[in-house]
Formats: structure tokens, sequence, C-alpha cells
């Protein structure tokens, strides 16, 4: 039976590395086409940590993130998941990789036709071989986790913006995954919202010993959850920084990372950045 978290036997990955970095990006290179984006990334991410990727508007963040998932194969240079290259990996050893990660995406993705039981249910009937049983124990862990119990029935339709995007967490933390990755989880919520979904990331860093990936250009979910954070530089095509968000406004290494840390009228001014939203959310 799952335990009260929802542990499940990691039978097709194999086991981690303890001295491994939980990521190592080796001289990156992404490009469209022959555009490229973004050269000579290097950066590591340690294991139960939470890292930010962030830059501003254009600069390659979501893109970086669709490599270290494995949606998109780099220009040139390596991408290591605890110790094994992601690029080289046969399909069985690329196959339990996924099974160790978990993401969010900006929108949620959830399946629209599917209630949120059956959105969560989906990573377990594609990497386990538990009974539908246990699979809805599970389900209704994972849901009761990020608040949404009782709503097992309930369709994406049926429910606010910020329960949208708890139900597509319980989802990405459905297989209990060593490294869960997040795109812009606050785009588009209010400030409380937001807030409140920060509460639940450093939750699950606290909790679960989970090594988190953010991608966010928010200043308020950036300076309240990172432990460090790399920024992509747009107009040196590089990262040009590495380090504890604070310490990195405090003594900034570049005038870019300098004036993206202390952007008046940002850091504090959610409600600002989504003003646009029409949609009252609550989480």
């Amino acid at each position: 039976m799952p335990s009260s978290t929802g542990s499940l036997p990691l039978s097709e990955s194999r086991a981690a590395i303890p001295d491994a970095p939980a990521i190592e990006v080796r001289d990156l290179m992404m490009a469209y086409g022959g555009l490229v984006v973004m050269r000579d990334l290097s950066f590591e991410v340690e294991r139960g940590e939470i890292f930010v990727i962030m830059g501003g508007s254009g600069s390659g963040k979501s893109t970086l993130l669709k490599h270290l998932i494995g949606l998109k194969k780099p220009a040139q240079g390596t991408i290591v998941f605890d110790g094994a290259d992601f690029g080289d990996a046969d399909e069985l050893t690329r196959r339990g990789m996924l099974r160790r990660m978990g993401v969010l995406f900006q929108n949620g993705a959830l399946w629209s036709g599917l209630t949120l039981a059956e959105n969560v249910a989906l990573p377990l009937e594609e990497y386990t071989n538990l009974p539908a049983e246990e699979i809805a124990e599970v389900v209704s862990l994972k849901l009761a986790l990020v608040g949404l119990r009782g709503f097992e029935g309930f369709y994406p339709v049926e429910i606010s913006g910020g329960m949208r995007k708890r139900a597509a967490l319980a989802r990405a933390i459905a297989l209990d995954p060593e490294v869960l990755f997040f795109d812009e989880p606050s785009s588009g919520l209010d400030p409380i919202t937001a807030s409140r979904l920060d509460d639940l990331i450093l939750q699950l860093r606290d909790s679960f010993d989970t090594t988190i990936v953010v991608v966010s250009h928010d200043l308020d979910s950036i300076f309240k959850i990172a432990d460090r954070a790399v920024f992509l530089d747009i107009s040196k095509k590089t990262n040009t920084a590495l380090g504890n968000p604070a310490d990195l406004r405090d003594n900034p290494p570049s005038e870019e990372v300098r004036l993206f840390l202390t952007r008046s009228g940002e850091a504090g001014s959610r409600a600002g950045d989504r003003s646009q939203t029409n949609e009252a959310v609550t989480l």
C-alpha cells in the first residue's frame, strides 16, 4: 500500500548518486534554427534546494526548462541528471529519469475532459503497475496535500485558476519526484494566491526534501523562495550571475543584474503585474 505521502517503488529508475548534484548543465547552447538564444550556459542544481531561473522576457527561461526536462535537445553541451547524461541516455534510462521528475507547466496543462482525479492519475497509470484502488488512494492523498480534498470529481472548468494550479501540482507530485519543475507558477494569479503557492513550494522542499527548479521573473516570489538563482542575460546571450538573489541584488555582478533585481515598483507589487487578469482566483 502507498505510504501517507503516496510513496511508490522506483522500479524503473536507478538509485540516486548521493554526492552528485541533482542537475548539471555544461556549456549548453540553445538555438532556434540558426539563431543562437543562449550559449555557454553552465551551472549546477544542488539536491534539496529551490533553484530559480530568472531573466527578462525573451531570455530563454522557459526554453531552458524544456531542455532540462527533455522536451528539447541542446544544440551543444550536456545536461546531466543525477550523474547520467540526459541526451545520451537510452530509452529505458530516459524513462527512468522522467519517472523521477515532476513538471507544473505555466497554464497547468490539465485535460479539460478529465476530472481532477483522472488528471492526477495519469502519471500513475503511465509509470506504475498499481491497481486501480491504490491509484485512487494516492490521488486522494495528493489532492489533499494541495488542499483539494473532496474535489476529485470536479472538472477543471468548474474550479478557479488557483485551484487548477494546485490540481496540476498534485499531478506533478503524484510519483513523488526527486526534482520538481515550475514554469512561471505565479503567472495569472492574484498576489495572495501567488504568495500561497510560494508557501506550498516551500512546504514541498522542507517536508519532502524535493529539489525544485522554478522559472520566474516575479521578484516577490524569487526573493521569497529561492536558495539560489541563475540570471540569463539576453544582451550577452549567457548566464552572468549565479547565487542567492538577495546577495546578487546587494552586490550585483553586472548592470543588467542590478536593473533586473531592483526594478522600480516590481517587488511588492504583484497586483500591478497582474492587473489585466479578469478572473478573480483563490487558492
